[in-house]
């Protein structure tokens, strides 16, 4: 009396259903990608070239401050004695 019933499960049918391919595989245009492996090449070196060139600023105005930093505590140790 408490206990559900289950639906009856319905049976599928046995013929396999294989759908039809309406499509046409594309034609080749006969272009490669070739030529653009130089562009890409190109991309990669002007980036990696400009970011070392960040760096090497960034490390200059580093030790440029650390310079000065020094520079004014010996001139401040100089003018007190």
């Amino acid at each position: 009396m408490f206990r559900p019933k289950l639906p009856d499960v319905p049976t599928l049918p046995t013929t396999p259903v294989v759908p039809q391919q309406t499509h046409t595989p594309m034609p080749s245009t006969g272009q490669s990608l070739t030529p653009y492996v130089g562009v890409v090449a190109g991309v990669v070196v002007v980036g990696v070239v400009l970011t070392a060139l960040l760096a090497a600023v960034a490390i200059t105005a580093v030790s440029v401050a650390v310079a000065a930093v020094v520079l004014r505590s010996l001139l401040n140790g100089a003018n007190r004695r």
